[in-house]
């Protein structure tokens, strides 16, 4: 339950009301609820936008679709041997720039790669050197695919509304639980 106090002074251009009395007056606090109250750089909760840091995606003349992570540029590379290393992956991506961090998972029941892994530059030419060199290369007699992990999204890529079809809201084309969607009866 919250509470409201309304202050009405009734205060007019003529009245005898000193500034004195104005400044013993209690100044009301205005509690804002929601998303809509947010102004400016202060959200409703009173947290400044300036206290989170900020991506700069212009570090390394970043250009097209590329984003960046926290700490650097993520290549993601699929169709990964099942028995490759992380050697075998140093030894490849590491000729295009300084390797940052290479993330290869394994399956746990088979201890094999799952068949992609995570490598990370530093810098934005680096990592975009490393992929167009590399995409369609062949390790362990298999073809890779490079790209960068971290992409913005086209005007095209319609992915919030997929949850919005007909299917997810129960109905299939239009029909209901066995009826038919025509009005004759026999």
């Amino acid at each position: 339950m919250s509470d409201r106090y309304e202050i009405d002074l009734n205060v007019k251009p003529g009245d005898d009301l000193q500034d004195e009395e104005m400044a013993e007056t209690p100044q009301v606090a205005i509690k804002r609820k929601g998303r809509g109250f947010q102004s400016g750089d202060q959200r409703g909760d009173g947290v400044h936008s300036s206290a989170f840091d900020k991506l700069n995606s212009s570090d390394d003349s970043a250009s097209g679709r590329a984003l960046k992570s926290i700490e650097g540029w993520i290549v993601l590379i699929t169709g990964v041997h099942e028995e490759a290393t992380e050697e075998d992956i140093l030894d490849r991506f590491g000729e295009y720039g300084e390797v940052k961090n290479v993330h290869l998972n394994l399956d746990r029941r088979t201890g094999y790669v799952k068949g992609y892994v995570l490598v990370e530059y530093e810098k934005f030419s680096e990592a975009e050197d490393a992929i167009a060199a590399m995409n369609g290369a062949k390790l362990l007699d298999q073809t890779l695919t490079c790209d960068f992990a971290f992409v913005k999204p086209t005007n095209s890529d319609d992915r919030g509304r997929r949850g919005l079809t007909s299917r997810s809201r129960g109905g299939h084309g239009g029909r209901r639980s066995g009826r038919s969607s025509s009005p004759t009866r026999r």
